[in-house]
């Protein structure tokens, strides 16, 4: 997508053709900083602590994050404990096992520098990939934006809820919820969004605002609890939002918060979608409540406000008491039941065993 009116990706390969450039996203929205990955310490590092984050994105960083391992050590030792380092660094997100689990088979029976290569190579196929997924996302999404859009009077704008940021800092371009908002704009459908701010760490609104801002798209932030009523009062037509891992049953894991929304949809007739690319679908799992693990974050994401201040310096401050505790669950889980439809890159798909086993069969198989 674009910043300052030039396209960009979320991760790349740098010149030298060994590091890899990332756009470091603790630094924005006040700053727009590029870090360089040398290691396989630095893409750990920068995965936990959400330099990069997005499911589809931990995934790309954590294959070349297995790259640079191998480049400095190319032995099956090394490409263990750089594997058991990186999938240690975030436990919700399936994509980051998926991108490790690809990489490994990639290498599988080659040595020296023929290995090197070929996690290069996929690590690269893995991005190209997930750009076409995305675009797809998009091409089926913007049906739903679109036959909303018929139904309205002309000029009046599509109003659309999102949670959290699934755009394109959460994949390696387009985006999985953002991917239809952006095809919509750009072909000239008139629509809103209305950006959860999205706590602790605030992903609503200093970075999906910020990629609006940049493309284009109008939008406004709201606090996470001001969805329901503006469900309440007609002013959202539909909620899309992204996920970290859906169940084989169609259990959606996002960012917490999630669950209140779509309770939210169901009680006011708010069609509630989750856009996810495949590699996101874990047939391994059936019950998300039970099964998939929920990552609890640092006290300091709660109990800390980072912003910029009058003068322009770039301050945190503490906003909790002394001595209270505090609880940082990352995650929570959307039973199937309250989510309208997946929007995957083979079309918009029921919250089900069937469905999804149905259209990703070769995924679900693999599984068993």
């Amino acid at each position: 997508m674009k910043v300052d009116g030039k396209h960009l990706r979320t991760i790349w390969l740098e010149a030298d053709g060994r590091t890899v450039g990332i756009i470091d996203q603790t630094r924005l929205p006040h700053e727009f900083v590029i870090a360089r990955l040398d290691t396989p310490d630095d893409a750990v590092t920068a995965i936990r602590s959400m330099q990069v984050r997005g499911a589809p994105l931990i995934g790309a960083t954590a294959a070349y994050g297995l790259c640079l391992a191998l480049r400095a050590d190319a032995s099956d030792a090394a490409l263990e404990r750089a594997y058991a380092a990186l999938f240690a660094a975030r436990p919700t997100a399936i994509n980051l096992k998926w991108g490790l689990d690809e990489i490994r088979a990639a290498v599988d029976g080659l040595t020296g520098a023929a290995r090197v290569a070929a996690a290069y190579a996929r690590a690269a196929a893995i991005c190209e990939e997930d750009i076409a997924i995305n675009r797809a996302i998009g091409r089926h999404g913007v049906k739903l934006i679109e036959a909303i859009a018929a139904r309205k009077q002309p000029g009046q704008p599509v109003e659309i809820l999102t949670h959290c940021n699934a755009g394109w800092l959460a994949t390696v371009d387009w985006g999985t919820a953002t991917a239809p908002i952006y095809t919509a704009h750009d072909a000239g459908v008139p629509l809103h969004v209305w950006c959860d701010e999205t706590r602790p760490r605030n992903q609503g609104a200093s970075l999906t605002a910020w990629e609006f801002g940049q493309h284009g798209v109008p939008h406004t932030v709201i606090p996470d609890n001001t969805g329901g009523h503006l469900m309440q009062h007609g002013m959202v037509d539909i909620a899309i939002v992204g996920t970290d891992r859906v169940t084989a049953n169609g259990d959606v894991c996002n960012k917490i918060g999630t669950y209140l929304k779509a309770l939210a949809a169901g009680d006011n007739g708010v069609p509630f979608y989750v856009a996810l690319p495949s590699p996101t679908i874990d047939f391994s799992v059936a019950d998300g409540l039970a099964e998939i693990p929920i990552e609890q974050r640092g006290t300091e994401e709660v109990a800390t406000v980072t912003g910029r201040t009058a003068d322009g310096k770039i301050e945190t401050v503490w906003i909790v008491p002394d001595g209270s505790d505090v609880a940082n669950y990352g995650f929570d889980v959307t039973p199937a039941r309250l989510v309208t439809g997946l929007i995957t890159e083979r079309g918009i798909v029921a919250a089900s065993r069937d469905a999804l086993a149905g259209a990703f069969a070769e995924r679900a198989a693999a599984a068993k």
